[in-house]
């Protein structure tokens, strides 16, 4: 399977090539007059297993509502 096809070659075939991306673990990039208009890759499900252990990680947030750092700490201020 190539890396790159126009939108016309992958309309009609659109599930085989969906189904190649995941079975193969590769990205396939449609083009529209040569030039790439989106990318298929396959899902990660990785990304989302991160953002799993950061979710207990705070142990505590005692003000909610003042923010984390002071003005004067901040470098873009000064």
């Amino acid at each position: 399977m190539p890396s790159s096809i126009s939108k016309s070659q992958f309309k009609p075939r659109a599930l085989e090539y969906l189904r190649e991306v995941e079975s193969k673990k590769i990205t396939l990039t449609i083009t529209h007059f040569g030039k790439p208009i989106a990318k298929i890759v396959p899902y990660n499900t990785q990304v989302r297993a991160n953002r799993e252990v950061l979710r207990t990680s705070v142990i505590s947030y005692k003000d909610p509502f003042e923010p984390v750092v002071k003005d004067k700490e901040w470098g873009v201020l000064k």
